[in-house]
């Protein structure tokens, strides 16, 4: 494909999957506009780059579909002074989108070549508001303080305390939990140090977020 397919398939990627998935945000909008999204597919899927599909990239992990990516970039309601989670940092398009909305994000994966190749990627684009990290942050992540937004890209059995913990007051999360084949994508809000709020947002279903732990989690 020409770099003019690939803006024609990135405007009818965003009209076509993500419009008529009621992403209206023009702040998402643009944000997901000004991101080459592929970038950040592997060459042998990057005809497909805009496709409505989760595209391997490699450890048996995926990309999430635009539509959804987009959901929960206008779920989460990101503002420019934010301070962001990303749990699972993938091939780091996500990542950009988050910092082009937020004011600073750290991201985190277990796969360390996954870390290194989208710091790359990012920093040839200018974005430099990222902080990666390698680890492992299926139960939190202490060592970064605390978050106005996290971002956890593979889906839990049930939440997390160690998540939630992480929370600033009036912090946002999104996450997806469940059991195959019908997740629910949730919106966590923290209104105080023992009181959060959850909202059911839409079924998916989303490949496991790696040593995500398989006993019963906390129940708000």
């Amino acid at each position: 494909m020409t770099q003019l397919d690939f803006d024609r398939a990135r405007v009818n990627m965003i009209t076509q999957q993500l419009r008529t998935w009621d992403v209206l945000d023009q702040r998402v909008l643009d944000a997901v506009a000004s991101v080459p999204r592929e970038r950040f597919v592997p060459e042998r899927w990057r005809n497909l780059a805009f496709a409505d599909l989760e595209i391997p990239i490699g450890h048996d992990q995926v990309m999430m579909t635009p539509k959804v990516e987009g959901r929960l970039l206008q779920t989460l309601e990101i503002a420019p002074t934010d301070r962001i989670l990303e749990i699972g940092t993938g091939t780091g398009y996500l990542t950009a989108c988050l910092a082009r909305l937020g004011g600073s994000v750290v991201t985190v994966d277990i796969f360390g070549d996954f870390s290194e190749s989208a710091t790359a990627r990012l920093e040839a684009l200018g974005i430099h508001n990222v902080e990666y990290r390698t680890g492992d942050a299926a139960r939190g992540w202490e060592e970064d303080g605390t978050f106005d937004v996290i971002a956890i890209t593979g889906s839990l059995h049930q939440l997390e305390r160690g998540h939630l913990e992480l929370l600033n007051l009036e912090g946002r999360m999104f996450v997806v939990v469940g059991e195959p084949p019908a997740m629910e994508a949730r919106l966590i809000t923290r209104h105080g140090e023992e009181d959060w709020a959850q909202e059911d947002l839409f079924e998916t279903d989303l490949p496991r977020l790696l040593n995500a732990p398989d006993r019963r989690g906390f129940q708000l």
